[in-house]
């Protein structure tokens, strides 16, 4: 194609603006507004045509505003990284969180967040010399401004807080202050206490430490997976487009979305926690979403230039179709992100506000910024073919579209056989999660060489008791000492306890310490809490510790599931309806992506809960899953398959409405659009694979995770799945009511312009197809 330059500079360059010459209807084009259809069709066209002159009248300008704006995200969002928390997974509304704040503020010394771990080498930690360091360590530590409550071994000749073999013991303390001044005093106190110090060798672990590792890691991880996903996306971006000059353009997109959210969530820190994991899907995401939108609209408007169209007309056309869809696709992603919000815990309402946000401002950059890139390129869109330096000859672009046809063909003329095969499939593939255990994020999130993990580590398998793995008892008004005494035994008593120790009192205040049989998070630990809970007191109690935590997590999730279930179910069949006008498609769809999420689900337990793989993918299993981790996995994956799922029903109705041909319509759907959602998602999964290249276990599996789920979604779902289901519904499948055919016919939006009228949808049974036939292959 020759390099022309018909976009012009200003408002007058064109002067078939916002007008297209008739295109075949591969191309998508219908008869304009201008040409014919009723009144609410030129009242569509008029909007659309003012939203055209809007976004192309100004090019230049358009794009000027946004190097501004980027340039003030770059500002705003500096350091924001800095800022962002590591925790996040408790319900700040359950009994545990309150019981946690009490003690926080009430007993100190019961809510240790950062351990010392002294090595007296071979010697025992009870040598005078060994006795003595560690005594000088705990005082000067005790000294420290913004420490509290600090406790050795040394002083309270505590079993728990001494090794078996009796060469390493525990010096405990809290530092005070949010997530921020806690990491703040770390970082003052690390260097001068980390090391050798006289007999002994001290390291550093605790909460404190494992959550502050944990955020410089994901930082550094964050980093190195731009550096890898940006040069492979650029990559790919070339081999999909051809032109160099088209593939820089997904980029730019993405660039745009990125560093707006991360203004936009370096502003949320100044009034609500944001969790540092956010980051990684704001990257993903960010680039992902923003490289689906620059695909669908650029294909579609170099689609608009092979006809013959003028630029500016060409995106008029794009923004007509390609826009609309990607429109419809944006706030399905958003949709399925909001419904973290219901949630109560910060961890999961951060990726909904970095989720939404980035979402928005990609489908924005898309729908307006790219826009005038476009007019300003023309044809030069397809400048720097480097394809054209691996290959001789004409090039065969049409190749892959026919073989998406005949992929459609096969598949609906062996409709059940693909159905129940990939069903069966996809069930199989998620029976693993019917063995899920969920538990909390601890150190084994991070490397095993990691400081923190290491002294977890060796607490676990050293030391008895688990110390820092029991539960509290908050006990709280007036009580005698008879009172406490009876109360502990009745404690004591219940079977899953191994041990209680106090009360410490203070005023009208106390709380008991009972350390569980077995691992501080398993089920007897649970189980546990809720015997505590229902035990009878003379006083007010309320209990905290790892299991209650866990407990009251779980809780808050089964508690809201089904709200924010029920929110993505009813708004995304409102979406599609007003997309397709059908009232089975929209259930298809939900239905289609949930089954598409299996594979990721029963990937997830069998990697990560039970640790296979875990050697080759360098992670340490601690046998659960992290309780709302497959809630963020569900909302992200459902998000990006309703992406992938509106592309493809879009081309599917558009086609339909121009011939009223149901079979031919999916044919013809997936042959325009099956290469387009592979590239696509091939994408997405780089970039998701590059952020589960990280060494903290949970960004790992969220990256990997979602990888999974999108290319089976592209490659198993949207190619076989839905064409099969298509084509056994038949024309029903197009059937709506008649209130609701009206309620579209005024309200609904579907790419391409104001259709042909096509025959009315049959009503014949939904499980009775239509006859084989041989279609064309390609227009």
């Amino acid at each position: 194609m020759s390099e022309v330059n018909s976009a012009g500079d200003g408002p007058g360059a064109a002067p078939d603006q916002g007008k297209s010459e008739p295109a075949d209807r591969g191309a998508g084009a219908g008869p304009t507004p201008a040409e014919g259809g009723d009144a609410d069709s030129r009242g569509t066209g008029a909007r659309l045509g003012g939203w055209t002159r809007f976004v192309t009248a100004r090019p230049r300008l358009s794009l000027l505003v946004a190097l501004l704006l980027t340039a003030l995200a770059v500002v705003a969002g500096s350091g924001v990284a800095d800022r962002l928390g590591s925790g996040g997974w408790e319900d700040p509304t359950a009994e545990s969180t309150y019981a946690t704040k009490a003690l926080e503020r009430e007993f100190p010394a019961s809510q240790p967040n950062l351990l010392l771990l002294l090595h007296a080498g071979g010697s025992s930690v009870d040598d005078p010399a060994v006795a003595a360091e560690a005594k000088r360590v705990t005082a000067r530590l005790a000294a420290e401004p913004g420490v509290t409550g600090v406790g050795s071994y040394w002083q309270s000749g505590s079993p728990a807080l001494k090794s078996r073999d009796g060469h390493e013991a525990l010096i405990a303390a809290r530092i005070t202050g949010d997530e921020t001044a806690a990491a703040d005093t770390l970082d003052r106190l690390a260097p001068s206490y980390r090391g050798r110090s006289g007999p002994v060798e001290v390291e550093i672990g605790g909460p404190v430490a494992v959550r502050h590792e944990m955020q410089t890691t994901i930082r550094e991880d964050l980093t190195r997976a731009e550096l890898i996903a940006l040069p492979v996306t650029l990559l790919l971006l070339v081999m999909v487009f051809g032109s160099a000059i088209a593939a820089l353009l997904p980029l730019g997109v993405g660039i745009f979305a990125i560093l707006g959210t991360n203004a936009v969530l370096r502003g949320l820190t100044e009034v609500t926690d944001v969790s540092v994991f956010a980051m990684n899907l704001t990257t993903a995401l960010g680039l992902g979403l923003a490289i689906d939108y620059a695909l669908f609209i650029v294909r579609r408007f170099r689609e608009e230039l092979a006809t013959g169209a003028a630029p500016r007309a060409a995106v008029g056309t794009t923004l007509r179709t390609a826009g609309r869809t990607v429109l419809f696709s944006s706030l399905t992603v958003a949709v399925s992100l909001a419904a973290m919000l219901l949630f109560p815990q910060y961890f999961l309402r951060s990726f909904a506000y970095a989720g939404i946000a980035v979402v928005l401002l990609a489908a924005g950059a898309a729908l307006i910024l790219l826009p005038a890139a476009l007019v300003l390129l023309g044809h030069r869109v397809n400048a720097l073919d480097l394809r054209r330096l691996f290959r001789r000859g004409a090039p065969r672009a049409a190749e892959g579209g026919a073989a998406w046809g005949r992929t459609a063909s096969l598949v609906m003329r062996r409709a059940p056989l693909f159905v129940v095969a990939t069903t069966a499939g996809l069930i199989v593939l998620g029976l693993p999660f019917l063995g899920v255990k969920f538990g909390t994020a601890d150190d084994r999130q991070l490397p095993s060489t990691a400081e923190s993990h290491v002294v977890q580590q060796h607490i676990r398998d050293g030391f008895p008791g688990s110390p820092g793995g029991g539960l509290e008892v908050l006990a709280e008004g007036p009580a005698t000492t008879t009172q406490y005494a009876e109360y502990g035994k009745r404690i004591a008593a219940l079977p899953e306890v191994q041990r209680v120790d106090g009360p410490l009192v203070k005023g009208d205040a106390a709380y008991f310490t009972v350390l569980p049989e077995g691992e501080a998070v398993d089920e007897g630990a649970q189980r546990l809490v809720g015997e505590l809970r229902a035990t009878h007191a003379p006083f007010t109690t309320a209990v905290t510790g790892t299991a209650a935590v866990l407990v009251d997590s779980k809780d808050a999730i089964g508690d809201r599931l089904p709200w924010a279930a029920g929110f993505i179910a009813i708004v995304t069949l409102l979406l599609v309806f007003l997309l397709t006008g059908s009232v089975l498609i929209p259930v298809q769809a939900v239905l289609l992506n949930a089954l598409s999420l299996t594979a990721m689900f029963g990937a997830v337990v069998w990697v990560f809960q039970d640790g296979h793989l875990s050697g080759l993918l360098d992670f340490t299993s601690s046998g659960s899953i992290e309780t709302t981790l497959p809630v963020l996995m569900f909302c992200v994956a459902f998000g990006l398959s309703m992406d992938y799922g509106v592309f493809l029903l879009s081309r599917i109705k558009e086609e339909y409405d121009h011939t009223g041909d149901h079979q031919e319509a999916v044919r013809f759907g997936l042959q325009r659009t099956g290469g387009l959602i592979t590239a696509a998602a091939v994408i997405l999964a780089v970039v998701m694979v590059a952020i589960g290249t990280s060494r903290v276990a949970n960004t790992k599996m969220l990256g990997l995770g979602i990888a999974l789920a999108v290319l089976m979604d592209a490659m198993v779902v949207r190619s076989l799945l839905v064409p099969a289901v298509m084509r056994l519904t038949g024309r029903a499948t197009w059937w709506a009511p008649g209130p609701l055919r009206r309620f579209h016919d005024r309200f609904g939006l579907s790419e391409g312009e104001a259709p042909v009228a096509a025959p009315a949808p049959a009503t014949e049974p939904a499980g009775e197809p239509e006859p084989d036939r041989d279609p064309v292959e390609a227009r």
